[in-house]
């Protein structure tokens, strides 16, 4: 039955690459969509992730920046093909944006390290331009930036409304997809090695819990970006609440809200592909492990069938895991099978869910860097194993589809060449 699913599916895509549905672009190493699908060079891409929010830092740091190209190194050797992490920095001690506008030049080169690394290892990329969060500055230091400019501002949430902010973030989005980088002179909006674009690290909107402002911030913010880069993907950086526009599913949320609406917001012009995040053990403390082994299953499910039915998007787990300084390691370990059985399940038969990242991947000697969720291969064998495991199997379906793609491209050629030399034999 899978085999048969499977076939229906590359049917679908030849016809879309026909010409018939949709016409696919060249082959130029850059991440596209294509219905439900992420795709590379006209082949369905599924990826096995992660994340490190570190690697500009590091890579900043002369004495600190092999780390960057061991964790590359390392994530290629267990089959994993794309990482998210941070293109922001605001304020603070090392910071990339000083104030509004004025970029530390250091800072900027770790960041073109690490696009080039990335690019040398076969990792694609996935761009956070903020921090929802004070850590690295976040909406918090912008709203910051414009008081000691005079301007009236009552809350953080300002962020998203306030004009005087809203500009000081596009010119931040403008300063970085218009980066020449110093390593490869490539610019970032022309980088193939970036996948995507993410507007913010877990956007929240306290202050307005209907999603309308979210809703004109994200509408307004996409249009930005894509107005300056046409050539790459763009994401929210959700973590996947529903919203009243779906309020039959409020009941899959953690007994909270925050502002953003999965359904609308994913909904947006410009917002190429779904994300969802999930921590059962922060968002449900006080319950069991049962009860959070189950939110994350009906947590998943759901999110990927909305993706494929009524988003009619790409859906990538752009965050998970379980801390080992509350759990057990074969607790976290069966935290990972669960989302990477959803997301495997949902690429055999061709759906939605295109890749998942786990949080986080740390190499040996940073032990300042660890939070309990971090994964150290040498140090957490288990867990390596099943992390390998499912970059192996996302890895042969992509070979499968791109085997096909080949077999069809040949026959094509053949039969080209075919009614070449009838029409030479018939001019004889």
């Amino acid at each position: 039955m899978k085999h048969w699913s499977l076939l229906v599916f590359f049917i679908f895509l030849l016809i879309q690459e026909e010409g018939i549905l949709v016409q696919v672009k060249a082959e130029d190493g850059f991440i596209r969509t294509n219905g439900v699908h992420l795709m590379l060079n006209g082949s369905p891409f599924y990826a096995n992730g992660f994340n490190a929010y570190w690697l500009m830092n590091l890579g900043a740091n002369p004495y600190l920046k092999s780390k960057v190209s061991s964790v590359f190194q390392q994530a290629r050797d267990h089959g994993l093909s794309m990482a998210r992490t941070w293109a922001f920095s605001d304020g603070g001690d090392s910071p990339l944006q000083y104030s509004p506008g004025s970029y530390n030049e250091q800072m900027f080169q770790g960041l073109d390290f690490v696009i080039s690394e990335a690019q040398k290892h076969g990792i694609k990329l996935v761009l956070s331009l903020v921090n929802n969060y004070d850590q690295f500055g976040g909406k918090k230091q912008y709203v910051n930036w414009a008081r000691s400019q005079g301007q009236s501002i009552s809350s953080d949430d300002d962020f998203f409304t306030n004009s005087v902010v809203k500009q000081f973030y596009k010119n931040h989005i403008k300063a970085v997809l218009t980066r020449r980088n110093t390593v490869t002179g490539v610019v970032y909006k022309d980088e193939p090695t970036i996948m995507a674009w993410e507007l913010m690290n877990e956007p929240r909107c306290k202050a307005d819990l209907s999603g309308k402002t979210m809703q004109d911030w994200i509408t307004e913010m996409a249009s930005y970006l894509k107005s300056v880069d046409g050539n790459h993907l763009l994401e929210v950086g959700l973590e996947g609440f529903y919203g009243p526009s779906s309020s039959e599913k409020q009941q899959y949320n953690p007994n909270f809200q925050v502002g953003t609406d999965f359904i609308t917001n994913n909904q947006i012009p410009g917002i190429d592909f779904a994300t969802v995040h999930s921590y059962p053990d922060q968002w449900l403390p006080n319950s069991s492990e049962e009860s959070q082994l189950s939110f994350l299953n009906d947590w998943l499910n759901i999110h990927i069938q909305d993706a494929q039915n009524i988003l009619q998007k790409p859906i990538i787990l752009a965050e998970f895991g379980k801390s080992l300084r509350t759990s057990s390691v074969s607790q976290r370990d069966q935290i990972f099978n669960i989302v990477y059985s959803a997301t495997y399940y949902s690429a055999r038969g061709g759906g939605a869910a295109a890749g998942s990242m786990f949080w986080q991947l740390l190499t040996e000697g940073m032990d300042s860097y660890g939070d309990g969720y971090e994964v150290i291969f040498s140090k957490n064998p288990s867990t390596e194993g099943i992390i390998f495991d499912q970059s192996q199997k996302l890895n042969k379906i992509r070979k499968m589809f791109a085997r096909l793609r080949n077999i069809e491209k040949w026959k094509r050629a053949r039969n080209a060449g075919r009614a070449g030399k009838g029409g030479r034999n018939n001019r004889n």
